[in-house]
Protein backbone atom coordinates (compact mmCIF):
# COMPACT_ATOMS: atom_id res chain seq x y z
CA UNK A 1 0.00 0.00 0.00
CA UNK A 2 1.11 3.31 -0.68
CA UNK A 3 0.11 6.25 1.65
CA UNK A 4 -0.77 9.64 0.31
CA UNK A 5 -0.23 12.05 3.08
CA UNK A 6 -3.87 14.21 3.44
CA UNK A 7 -2.76 17.33 5.46
CA UNK A 8 -5.39 19.58 3.48
CA UNK A 9 -2.72 21.40 0.81
CA UNK A 10 -3.88 21.29 -2.61
CA UNK A 11 -6.17 19.37 -4.58
CA UNK A 12 -4.76 15.43 -4.25
CA UNK A 13 -7.22 14.01 -6.71
CA UNK A 14 -5.70 13.71 -10.03
CA UNK A 15 -2.27 11.94 -7.85
CA UNK A 16 -4.75 9.29 -6.79
CA UNK A 17 -6.02 8.76 -10.24
CA UNK A 18 -2.85 8.74 -11.71
CA UNK A 19 -1.49 6.02 -8.74
CA UNK A 20 -4.51 4.36 -9.27
CA UNK A 21 -4.14 3.70 -13.66
CA UNK A 22 -0.62 2.44 -13.16
CA UNK A 23 -2.05 -0.18 -10.56
CA UNK A 24 -1.06 0.89 -7.25
CA UNK A 25 -3.01 0.17 -4.35
CA UNK A 26 -3.05 3.88 -2.88
CA UNK A 27 -4.73 5.21 0.00
CA UNK A 28 -4.83 9.10 1.27
CA UNK A 29 -4.79 9.33 5.18
CA UNK A 30 -3.47 11.67 7.36
CA UNK A 31 -3.66 8.50 9.96
CA UNK A 32 0.48 7.81 11.62
CA UNK A 33 -0.64 4.25 11.89
CA UNK A 34 -1.55 3.84 8.21
CA UNK A 35 1.50 5.82 7.08
CA UNK A 36 3.66 4.01 9.50
CA UNK A 37 2.64 0.68 7.96
CA UNK A 38 2.81 1.86 4.28
CA UNK A 39 5.12 0.27 1.92
CA UNK A 40 5.89 3.56 0.19
CA UNK A 41 4.87 7.53 1.01
CA UNK A 42 3.63 10.48 -1.41
CA UNK A 43 3.62 13.60 0.21
CA UNK A 44 2.11 16.10 -2.86
CA UNK A 45 1.60 19.78 -2.23
CA UNK A 46 0.08 23.13 -3.90
CA UNK A 47 0.77 26.75 -2.05
CA UNK A 48 2.80 28.32 0.17
CA UNK A 49 5.78 26.25 2.14
CA UNK A 50 5.25 28.15 5.14
CA UNK A 51 1.77 27.21 5.67
CA UNK A 52 2.35 23.23 4.25
CA UNK A 53 4.86 23.10 7.13
CA UNK A 54 2.67 24.70 9.56
CA UNK A 55 -0.02 22.09 8.32
CA UNK A 56 2.64 18.94 8.65
CA UNK A 57 3.75 20.30 12.21
CA UNK A 58 0.32 20.52 13.69
CA UNK A 59 -1.00 17.03 12.56
CA UNK A 60 2.48 15.89 14.35
CA UNK A 61 3.31 14.64 11.21
CA UNK A 62 7.19 15.33 10.64
CA UNK A 63 8.66 12.97 12.99
CA UNK A 64 7.02 10.45 11.46
CA UNK A 65 8.12 11.58 8.29
CA UNK A 66 11.60 11.50 9.19
CA UNK A 67 10.94 8.10 11.22
CA UNK A 68 9.22 6.27 7.88
CA UNK A 69 12.49 7.48 5.47
CA UNK A 70 15.04 6.44 7.87
CA UNK A 71 13.53 2.88 7.87
CA UNK A 72 14.10 2.90 4.52
CA UNK A 73 10.36 3.28 3.05
CA UNK A 74 10.69 4.84 -0.14
CA UNK A 75 9.21 8.57 -0.03
CA UNK A 76 8.22 10.81 -3.27
CA UNK A 77 7.60 14.22 -3.03
CA UNK A 78 5.51 15.96 -5.38
CA UNK A 79 5.98 20.09 -6.52
CA UNK A 80 5.72 21.97 -3.17
CA UNK A 81 6.14 18.21 -1.38
CA UNK A 82 9.16 17.99 -3.08
CA UNK A 83 10.61 21.25 -1.79
CA UNK A 84 9.85 20.44 1.40
CA UNK A 85 12.32 17.78 1.72
CA UNK A 86 15.06 20.43 1.88
CA UNK A 87 16.41 22.39 5.09
CA UNK A 88 14.11 25.39 4.31
CA UNK A 89 12.57 28.03 1.92
CA UNK A 90 13.38 31.53 1.71
CA UNK A 91 9.25 32.02 0.83
CA UNK A 92 7.30 34.15 3.12
CA UNK A 93 10.73 34.03 5.09
CA UNK A 94 13.22 31.74 5.84
CA UNK A 95 11.29 28.23 7.16
CA UNK A 96 12.77 25.06 8.55
CA UNK A 97 11.74 22.13 5.93
CA UNK A 98 11.51 18.41 6.73
CA UNK A 99 15.44 18.41 5.79
CA UNK A 100 15.97 15.02 4.46
CA UNK A 101 18.18 16.35 1.18
CA UNK A 102 20.50 19.14 2.09
CA UNK A 103 19.87 22.63 0.37
CA UNK A 104 17.60 25.60 0.52
CA UNK A 105 14.05 26.70 -1.68
CA UNK A 106 14.10 30.28 -3.27
CA UNK A 107 12.69 32.04 -5.70
CA UNK A 108 12.91 31.60 -9.12
CA UNK A 109 14.97 34.85 -10.43
CA UNK A 110 13.12 37.59 -12.17
CA UNK A 111 14.09 37.77 -16.36
CA UNK A 112 12.77 39.73 -18.81
CA UNK A 113 12.14 36.86 -21.57
CA UNK A 114 10.60 34.29 -18.69
CA UNK A 115 7.71 34.56 -16.59
CA UNK A 116 7.37 34.28 -13.26
CA UNK A 117 5.98 31.39 -11.64
CA UNK A 118 6.71 29.07 -14.49
CA UNK A 119 4.13 27.66 -16.13
CA UNK A 120 4.03 24.72 -18.76
CA UNK A 121 6.34 22.17 -20.28
CA UNK A 122 9.73 22.02 -19.78
CA UNK A 123 12.76 19.55 -21.02
CA UNK A 124 14.14 17.58 -18.79
CA UNK A 125 17.75 16.18 -18.70
CA UNK A 126 19.06 13.83 -17.70
CA UNK A 127 22.04 14.09 -15.01
CA UNK A 128 22.30 10.66 -12.85
CA UNK A 129 22.04 7.93 -15.48
CA UNK A 130 21.46 5.22 -12.58
CA UNK A 131 18.98 6.66 -10.64
CA UNK A 132 15.41 4.74 -11.59
CA UNK A 133 14.00 7.80 -13.39
CA UNK A 134 16.75 7.64 -15.95
CA UNK A 135 14.02 7.72 -19.03
CA UNK A 136 13.33 10.98 -18.55
CA UNK A 137 16.42 12.60 -20.13
CA UNK A 138 14.46 14.41 -24.01
CA UNK A 139 11.30 14.60 -21.96
CA UNK A 140 8.74 17.04 -21.17
CA UNK A 141 6.80 17.36 -18.10
CA UNK A 142 4.42 20.12 -16.53
CA UNK A 143 5.60 22.58 -14.34
CA UNK A 144 3.86 25.12 -11.94
CA UNK A 145 6.28 26.96 -9.32
CA UNK A 146 7.43 29.99 -8.70
CA UNK A 147 10.45 28.73 -6.14
CA UNK A 148 12.79 25.95 -6.80
CA UNK A 149 15.77 23.49 -5.15
CA UNK A 150 19.33 25.12 -4.76
CA UNK A 151 21.02 21.96 -3.69
CA UNK A 152 24.43 19.91 -4.21
CA UNK A 153 24.74 18.18 -8.24
CA UNK A 154 24.79 15.01 -6.18
CA UNK A 155 21.20 15.29 -5.49
CA UNK A 156 20.08 16.28 -8.59
CA UNK A 157 18.78 13.35 -11.30
CA UNK A 158 17.30 15.79 -13.82
CA UNK A 159 17.17 19.37 -14.15
CA UNK A 160 15.32 21.70 -16.38
CA UNK A 161 16.92 25.21 -18.02
CA UNK A 162 14.58 28.19 -17.40
CA UNK A 163 17.08 31.11 -17.05
CA UNK A 164 18.57 28.45 -13.80
CA UNK A 165 18.98 25.30 -13.90
CA UNK A 166 15.65 24.20 -12.06
CA UNK A 167 15.65 20.36 -10.33
CA UNK A 168 13.10 18.48 -11.76
CA UNK A 169 14.25 15.16 -9.95
CA UNK A 170 15.93 15.01 -6.75
CA UNK A 171 17.18 11.47 -4.92
CA UNK A 172 19.28 10.62 -1.50
CA UNK A 173 18.45 7.22 -0.97
CA UNK A 174 14.87 6.06 -0.67
CA UNK A 175 13.91 10.09 -0.73
CA UNK A 176 12.47 11.08 -4.16
CA UNK A 177 11.33 14.38 -5.63
CA UNK A 178 9.47 15.63 -8.52
CA UNK A 179 9.12 19.53 -8.88
CA UNK A 180 6.67 19.22 -12.00
CA UNK A 181 3.39 17.67 -11.52
CA UNK A 182 3.88 13.87 -12.76
CA UNK A 183 0.16 13.51 -12.62
CA UNK A 184 -0.31 16.04 -15.20
CA UNK A 185 2.22 15.29 -17.46
CA UNK A 186 0.51 12.44 -20.06
CA UNK A 187 2.08 9.46 -20.35
CA UNK A 188 5.83 10.15 -19.24
CA UNK A 189 4.73 11.23 -15.48
CA UNK A 190 2.63 8.02 -15.41
CA UNK A 191 5.85 5.75 -16.46
CA UNK A 192 7.73 8.12 -14.06
CA UNK A 193 5.41 7.03 -11.09
CA UNK A 194 5.08 2.96 -12.59
CA UNK A 195 9.00 3.43 -12.00
CA UNK A 196 8.30 4.20 -8.09
CA UNK A 197 5.65 1.97 -7.69
CA UNK A 198 8.17 -0.61 -9.07
CA UNK A 199 10.63 0.17 -6.24
CA UNK A 200 7.98 0.42 -3.76
CA UNK A 201 7.46 -2.82 -4.37
CA UNK A 202 11.35 -4.35 -4.65
CA UNK A 203 11.45 -2.55 -0.97
CA UNK A 204 8.62 -4.61 0.15
CA UNK A 205 10.15 -7.67 -1.67
CA UNK A 206 13.52 -7.16 0.21
CA UNK A 207 11.73 -6.33 3.58
CA UNK A 208 9.83 -9.70 3.57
Amino acid sequence: MIAVIDYGVGNVFNVLKACRYVGADVQLTADPASIQKADGIILPGVGAFRSAMDRLNQQQLVPLIKDTVKRGTPFLGICLGMQMLFASSTEFGVTPGLGLIPGQVIRLPQQADLQVPQVGWNQNRLQQDDSIFRDIDGCYTYFVHSYYAECPAKYVVASVDYGVQVPAIVQRGNVYGMQFHPEKSGKVGLNLLKAFMKEVQAHDLASN
